[in-house]
């Protein structure tokens, strides 16, 4: 497992001994911290997994082979309609057989309708998925977000349960699990609000919605800012059960200047700040234990799209819609997004006692792992991180520790100033069914590989799965593939068994 970086100094590596205590545990996984996110926007929904006139899609008009990329990484959960989509959108104009089609204020596009809240259970269906809605905390009103719960999860009490079966849909759809708003805190969002507005806005839209179905579990959009958050808990703490999270750090909604791959490693530093904030206004309120944190929107980089988000708009379609195919350029999705990937999933692995839910924005396109064309898909980087945490890591969460310090690296920022930070990180799991041990191992370093000492592999068979490509700048096109998961046997381990880590690469070493 030898890396290919052309000024690797392999004379200087160190063996760094790397301690697993199986019998203390962190904690246990949800499931949902490797779900994904789909919105209306570009071609995620239409040209993208709704397509009906694609050969390749089935007779529901949904794209099979991405179905069963999505079903390959066990996507537990799905977040929709979005999204800044969501904050004028109206549910009724997209169920039934007469659609509205509407004028999308956010993305500035017509929306057709014609994929909607049956479409999307379905959808959810197909995959094997927790379906998860958010609704319209812009420009709708609590009793708007109640009348779709009424339509999803009553068995036939009322007009919207009544028109769900007209609709041809007997049983309910039982969503369990929804978010009122998103984003209402930024300036950006149609219909933002400011803190006392948005308090009560939640508690008025979680009441009707609890009284419709009392087995909801409700989230409420916030930000790792006291004067937001702590209000909204204070205020609506007793109706809610998660807090919704988004962070996006290579922030480019106006310039594709995209960060390097030493800048994206710069970004992995504090990477879980926003859960440690939240989790001490939890304490602090005395709330832990009631509400849990989903980070229902992350990704290393933030959607390309100009001049809608800005109060100065783009008046040709050339300014403000052709620059969303940006987005696609699969050049663009290289290691440094599969590393950043896996660094945030060890984080909120690490933090699997408060943070139950994740969801990756978005699964397909934009920015998604998975790239979309008229005769399949391209797997990009970030899908084989999922494939590896959903795949081979365990649910169990164990303490992992350094003998010593871990090994530095200075990198220069988006902003060209030097910061040093922690070439490894590493996290330790093991399965609640079955014994063994796996462990996420990520070398951050561009060019050199690092060697680890493991006291736990005496007598046991050891495995590792790596993702890497030949350079930091690998990536999957309709036309190549430089990024994959490469398996190495490496027979019955031995006490302190010496393990290489390529350079920019992701491991995870199944030790059974």
């Amino acid at each position: 497992m030898k890396g290919n970086g052309t000024d690797k100094k392999e004379n200087m590596l160190m063996s760094i001994g790397i301690q697993i205590n199986e019998k203390r545990v962190i904690g246990v996984r949800d499931e949902m911290l490797y779900g994904h996110f789909i919105e209306h926007f570009h071609r995620q929904i239409y040209d993208g997994i709704y397509d009906p006139k694609n050969a390749l899609s089935d007779e529901d008009g949904f794209r099979t082979d991405i179905i069963e990329a999505m079903k390959k990484i066990k996507v537990p959960v799905l977040r929709w309609p979005g999204g800044c989509f969501v904050s004028s959108y109206h549910w009724k104009d997209a169920v039934g057989p007469e659609r509205k089609p509407l004028f999308d204020k956010a993305w500035r596009v017509e929306e057709p309708n014609t994929f909607g809240t049956d479409e999307y259970i379905k959808m959810c269906r197909k995959i094997g998925c927790e379906p998860y809605i958010c609704t319209n905390a812009g420009t709708g009103t609590a009793e708007e977000m109640s009348d779709w719960v009424e339509y999803c999860n009553l068995e036939k009490e009322g007009q919207y349960a009544k028109w769900r079966i007209a609709n041809g849909f007997e049983t309910p759809h039982k969503v369990k699990y929804w978010s009122i708003g998103n984003e209402n805190y930024g300036p950006w969002e149609i219909g933002a609000k400011v803190s006392d507005e948005w308090g009560r806005l939640v508690r008025e839209a979680a009441k009707m919605m609890k009284h419709v179905d009392p087995e909801t579990e409700l989230s409420a959009a916030a930000i790792p800012d006291v004067n937001w958050t702590f209000h909204l808990l204070q205020t609506c703490g007793a109706y809610i059960d998660w807090i919704s999270l988004h962070q996006y750090w290579d922030m480019v909604p106006e310039e594709n200047n995209l960060a390097d791959y030493e800048a994206c490693m710069a970004f992995t530093e504090r990477i879980d700040r926003q859960v440690d904030v939240v989790r001490g206004m939890l304490k602090a309120l005395d709330l832990e234990k009631k509400i849990k944190i989903a980070f229902d929107e992350w990704n290393l980089r933030s959607w390309h799209h100009p001049n809608v988000h800005t109060i100065k708009q783009g008046v040709d379609k050339a300014e403000y819609i052709a620059p969303r195919d940006k987005n696609d350029d699969n050049s663009a999705y290289t290691m440094a997004d599969a590393v950043f990937t896996a660094c945030f999933l060890n984080a909120m692995n690490r933090n699997c006692d408060i943070v139950k839910m994740a969801n990756f924005a978005p699964i397909l396109n934009t920015r998604g792992c998975i790239y979309s064309h008229k005769d399949g898909i391209v797997l990009r980087s970030t899908y084989h991180v999922f494939d590896l945490f959903a795949n081979y890591m365990g649910d169990t969460v164990v303490d992992l520790w350094v003998d010593g310090e871990l090994p530095k690296w200075q990198v220069k920022n988006k902003w060209g100033a030097v910061t040093e930070i922690e070439t490894l990180d590493m996290l330790a799991t093991k399965w609640s069914t079955r014994p063994g041990l796996a462990i996420s191992a990520v070398n951050k370093h561009r060019t050199e590989a690092q060697t680890i000492v493991l006291d736990c592999c005496a007598g046991k068979k050891v495995t590792v799965y790596m993702l890497q490509g030949k350079d930091e700048n690998a990536y999957n096109d309709v036309d190549r593939t430089e990024v994959n998961i490469i398996t190495k046997e490496l027979g019955i381990g031995t006490e302190r068994m010496e393990i290489e880590l390529e350079p920019h690469a992701v491991h995870v070493i199944k030790i059974v």
